[in-house]
């Protein structure tokens, strides 16, 4: 399917992609053998208003069935020109989306499948999360996958790691230099095993 596209008046009332998106893909309708089918929203995100995640539970008679994963592409520009402020493009989990940063309290409310393509984006999001759950101590050193080349020409692969507060620098433990790595959790890299030595308390 491709995008569609729709001005502030065809939203019904909705503020945000996401509750949009939510009111779409949360129906009954009636068969013609008289039975119905629909689908349920059991929980969703749309962070940034760029991709849309969601579980879906399959409704039949109003009985619950399987419960499988809703991946839309958003564009939201609120000062669009043309007043077409809200893009959406939709595909499920069967089709294999690239977009692979579903959150894990959704990835946890989708039943099994045998689907290729869908165990293959779960398997995809799940090591995504791991990689961002990984923890990181003042003074641990790294290694990036890949030398990484930054926009003051210097070229480095392994970094200290230096923590203020909240924020955390990569220091390069040749230079001394201090670096960012826009998506740093997302990325590649290792902890290399070091010795730490510990400050000596007298009593």
């Amino acid at each position: 399917m491709g995008w569609l596209y729709m001005p502030r008046a065809s939203l019904g009332g909705h503020s945000s992609a996401k509750s949009y998106l939510d009111a779409q893909f949360t129906y009954e309708r009636p068969q013609a053998d008289g039975s119905t089918r629909g689908l349920k929203v059991l929980a969703s995100s749309c962070p940034g208003n760029r991709v849309y995640y969601a579980a879906a539970q399959v409704l039949t008679d109003g009985i619950a069935g399987e419960v499988f994963a809703i991946v839309c592409l958003v564009r939201w520009n609120p000062r669009d020109k043309e007043g077409y402020i809200f893009g959406y493009k939709d595909m499920d989990e069967t089709m294999g989306p690239c977009e692979d940063q579903c959150p894990r309290h959704i990835l946890d409310l989708l039943t099994p499948t045998d689907k290729a393509y869908a165990l293959d984006w779960r398997r995809r999001c799940r090591a995504n999360l791991e990689r961002r759950d990984r923890k990181l101590a003042d003074g641990d050193r790294i290694r990036l996958a890949e030398p990484m080349k930054f926009t003051d020409g210097h070229v480095g692969q392994e970094f200290l790691v230096e923590k203020r507060g909240r924020r955390m620098i990569l220091r390069d433990p040749e230079t001394r230099g201090c670096y960012r790595i826009s998506r740093f959790k997302e990325r590649a890299w290792s902890v290399v095993p070091t010795t730490k030595v510990h400050r000596t308390v007298f009593a």
